[in-house]
């Protein structure tokens, strides 16, 4: 960012900037490793995240194939957002990957 604090606004969402988000997204389902026990409240939960983070995927794929961008660009960032939180309580091992998740540490 430029010293005297101007940037450029930043404020269209393109095919190559969905691609982008989907393709990070992708990354971080198939990197995240399910570490809740078997038959516990935490595996719930864990389903139940990982099932909102593929089902806003797919959400954002449809649309993306449709040419929605805006709410292909807004499903994703909820799927990112879900797969983010997962990591930061826990739910998941990723390897520390600070780059494709929000970490707590």
């Amino acid at each position: 960012m430029p010293e005297d604090g101007n940037r450029k606004m930043n404020n269209t969402i393109t095919e190559k900037k969905i691609d982008y988000y989907l393709d990070l997204t992708r990354k971080a389902l198939d990197k995240l490793k399910v570490v809740a026990p078997e038959h516990s409240f935490f595996k719930k939960m864990t389903d139940d995240f990982l099932r909102m983070a593929t089902s806003y995927y797919s959400d954002a794929e449809y649309f993306r194939k449709k040419g929605d961008l805006v709410i292909a660009f807004a499903a994703v960032n909820y799927a990112h957002g879900w797969i983010d939180c997962g990591a930061r309580i826990g739910l998941w091992d990723v390897q520390g990957d600070s780059q494709l998740f929000t970490l707590y540490e």
